[in-house]
């Protein structure tokens, strides 16, 4: 088979949707080498974002990029004989079905529909086009979680016999234990505590910080690092942090090097994650690939990727994130069942069962075409 991707988050983006789009391109490389894999993005890649067995793309140097991404790749396309399009961060380009190729778009989640408080207005009306031409027209969905699947069919009014729920790993670099070397030397370079809880996200709202620092003053004992860049948002959590006198326990760190997030993950007691809500939760996995304990909130997909060995708290309930953490961190057998219990869970990620999923969507696609 010969497979197009859309590469612009593949080329420019090192958070989740661009973490995904390289996470699911090197599985195919290295599961299925057979085939022709292909990005097509605006931009080169840097050298280290550049996957072995991908052919990179780019428009011509008069083309206007945005026409080119949305609709003059389809001459790209025809001339590269690409079978099947995938639009990894829900959307594609317009015309693949009248050129012949069939498509399939990942669609990560409808937040943007569910808590349109969270985004600008436009922001929000050229997210719906998008996703609604996507899901209109592409012949295969892919939702990241069950979750995203019922948002899809409840908002979207999407058939269910469209929808395919295939989950995703995390990056390879957490199935590895770091050594007590590395771990120090982490620690001596971004200065960590000697016993702290762990929370990895942007400091957005959604993403619900303030319940971890307000729950932090009836935790004794207990560091909090936060990994993650700031948005506005971010003042409102150190404003708090400063007039309850937290600011010797609160440790953020912003521009962390992905290498070292082992290690991180690794030295910390325990992950704290009481998002609002998500498409999946991938620091999670992160989390119980790293033998850390998780709590986390209801309300969305973290059961998912936290499994039942993880505990779940409302994500207004700050009294009960701190009971929770106490909890856990006063009980070595609760902890040691919990670490248990997530590595038995990402079992269910196997790299090579997404990997065939993937490719038996793309084989579905094409014999139906």
């Amino acid at each position: 088979m010969r497979i197009g991707f859309d590469g612009k988050r593949m080329t420019q983006n090192f958070t989740g949707l661009g973490n995904y789009s390289r996470y699911l391109v090197r599985l195919l490389t290295k599961f299925y080498p057979e085939n022709y894999y292909s990005s097509y993005a605006i931009k080169a890649p840097s050298t280290k974002l550049l996957i072995t067995g991908v052919n990179y793309k780019y428009p011509g140097s008069k083309s206007i990029k945005s026409y080119w991404r949305s609709l003059g790749i389809i001459q790209n396309l025809k001339s590269d004989n690409i079978d099947v399009f995938h639009g990894l961060s829900n959307e594609i380009p317009f015309g693949l079905k009248n050129a012949g190729i069939q498509s399939v778009v990942t669609v990560h989640d409808l937040i943007f529909i569910r808590y349109p408080e969270y985004y600008a207005l436009f922001d929000r009306i050229i997210y719906k086009l998008k996703l609604r031409y996507a899901i209109s027209s592409a012949d295969k969905i892919i939702a990241i979680s069950n979750q995203t699947r019922k948002d899809l069919i409840h908002y979207l009014n999407v058939e269910s016999d469209r929808i395919k729920v295939i989950y995703q790993n995390c990056d390879p670099i957490f199935f590895t234990k770091a050594s007590v070397e590395n771990k120090h030397k982490v620690q001596k370079k971004y200065n960590l505590p000697e016993r702290y809880i762990l929370n990895v996200g942007t400091i957005e709202e959604r993403k619900n910080l303030l319940l971890v620092i307000k729950a932090l003053k009836d935790i004794k004992d207990i560091h909090l690092v936060v990994v993650g860049k700031d948005t506005p948002y971010s003042t409102r959590v150190k404003s708090y942090i400063m007039s309850h006198d937290l600011q010797q326990r609160v440790h953020f760190i912003k521009n962390a090097d992905h290498s070292d997030l082992p290690a991180i993950y690794q030295s910390a007691q325990l992950f704290i994650y009481p998002s609002r809500f998500e498409g999946f939760g991938i620091p999670i996995v992160e989390a119980l690939h790293s033998g850390i304990p998780v709590i986390a909130a209801t309300g969305s997909c973290l059961e998912e990727a936290g499994g039942r060995g993880s505990i779940y708290i409302d994500p207004d309930d700050e009294a009960s994130l701190a009971r929770q953490i106490n909890m856990v961190l006063g009980n070595s057998e609760q902890r040691n069942m919990m670490i248990r219990a997530g590595y038995d869970h990402v079992k269910n990620f196997s790299d090579e069962k997404i990997a065939t999923e993937i490719i038996e969507v793309y084989k579905e696609v094409l014999t139906h075409a």
